[in-house]
């Protein structure tokens, strides 16, 4: 027994002895001996801090005088009750069951975007009204006439009889970024003048079903009814969207905004002032995305691009020799890459002049030379 506690004891020491001969080696020799993994990491530096902004007052303060409530009404005919062919609700009650017109008022938000008193709001608030008056933040109300809308971007534009009116400065149009703070500001619920705050969640939202033209700011500043055509601000109070649309399955807000761009809203606002209507190009053609599916039934390489799902007879397109079937890849040498960037380099286009479409045709390459024609109102499904 003493013979083997002396060998154990032996090895024990051997054991301790290579050990510390390991650990002498790798402090005098840095890295000649395998380390767990490490994971690198990113650090603030020393007394680096975020910066702070504890309060928006100045951006709201700037923007705020050229918010305006909006206030419009218009008479409807109420439909005739089926009462009134029961003599006993006739003799009754009399005529008053009878169709007859009746005044309804709608509220919506607007701004000053001129010191000539011209007003920027959604065409849904002031669609067929027949009086519109403007409440301005100092307290004075003017009655107001629509110079022109556009309801496929869902835009109008009014204008008061009254110079220098507090005009809001725009925010250049490639000055917003996903993460940037934004104010809502606008009349929700009637309530009053409100300003909310958020970030701008995504930017360039289309495929929503809600307008023709989409290219929306996504924001969850609180958008409630009554905001519709407000401003959308920057944290300096530059103007950088128009408010227009929630996702709500209430009504309320539920952090999921839209707001149209001022890239957009500049380009079509300048066109009404200049004359009093948008006008677009149009070729005569019905598409559609490409999905893998689509792209492998028809041997394309890519989704990129349009498919002409249709073509309206004796149309620009049609004229072309467009087919549909054909995979619409560029519009003057500018690439598409789905049905709503083609949608927009259509309507781009001007009147009277000729496009070259590229085309993918049972796998080959084609050009057709359009003459692009004035895109007509309210076509939802062509370009």
């Amino acid at each position: 027994m003493r013979k083997f506690w002396l060998v154990f004891s032996q090895i024990v020491a051997a054991i301790a002895v290579v050990l510390a001969a390991l650990a002498a080696l790798g402090w005098l020799v840095p890295g000649i001996l395998p380390r767990e993994a490490q994971v690198i990491v990113r650090e603030v530096a020393e007394g680096g801090r975020p910066a702070l902004v504890t309060s928006y007052a100045d951006a709201a303060m700037k923007a705020q005088p050229s918010v305006v409530n909006i206030f419009t009404s218009k008479l409807v005919r109420v439909p005739r009750s089926p009462l009134m062919d029961d003599p006993f609700f006739r003799r009754f009650f009399g005529p008053g069951l009878d169709s007859r017109p009746q005044r309804v008022t709608n509220l919506g938000s607007g701004v000053v975007v001129s010191a000539d008193g011209y007003i920027l709001t959604n065409h849904h608030v002031i669609e067929a009204a027949d009086e519109i008056q403007v409440a301005f933040a100092d307290g004075r109300t003017l009655a107001a006439e629509l110079v022109g809308s556009d309801p496929e971007t869902d835009l109008a534009v009014l204008r008061v009889r009254q110079k220098g009116m507090p005009a809001i400065t725009f925010a250049r149009p490639d000055s917003l970024r996903v993460g940037d703070a934004v104010l809502a500001i606008g009349n929700p619920f009637g309530v009053g003048q409100t300003v909310t705050m958020g970030i701008v969640s995504a930017l360039g939202r289309s495929h929503l079903g809600i307008n023709v033209f989409e290219n929306y700011i996504q924001t969850d500043a609180a958008i409630n009814p009554g905001n519709s055509g407000g401003p959308l601000v920057d944290a300096s109070g530059n103007l950088v969207g128009i408010n227009t649309a929630i996702f709500s399955r209430s009504g309320g807000s539920l952090g999921i905004g839209f707001a149209i761009p001022v890239s957009i809203v500049r380009q079509v606002m300048d066109q009404i002032i200049a004359t009093g209507a948008v006008t677009r190009g149009w070729v005569g053609v019905e598409v559609q995305d490409i999905t893998p599916e689509i792209a492998e039934s028809f041997g394309l390489k890519s989704t990129e691009g349009a498919l002409i799902a249709g073509v309206l007879r004796g149309g620009p397109a049609d004229r072309a020799g467009v087919r549909p079937g054909d995979a619409l890849i560029a519009v003057n040498a500018k690439p598409v890459q789905d049905s709503s960037t083609l949608l927009g380099l259509i309507a781009d286009l001007s009147p009277g002049q000729t496009a070259t479409l590229r085309l993918i045709r049972r796998g080959s390459e084609m050009e057709a030379a359009v003459r692009v024609e004035r895109r007509p109102a309210m076509r939802r499904a062509e370009e």
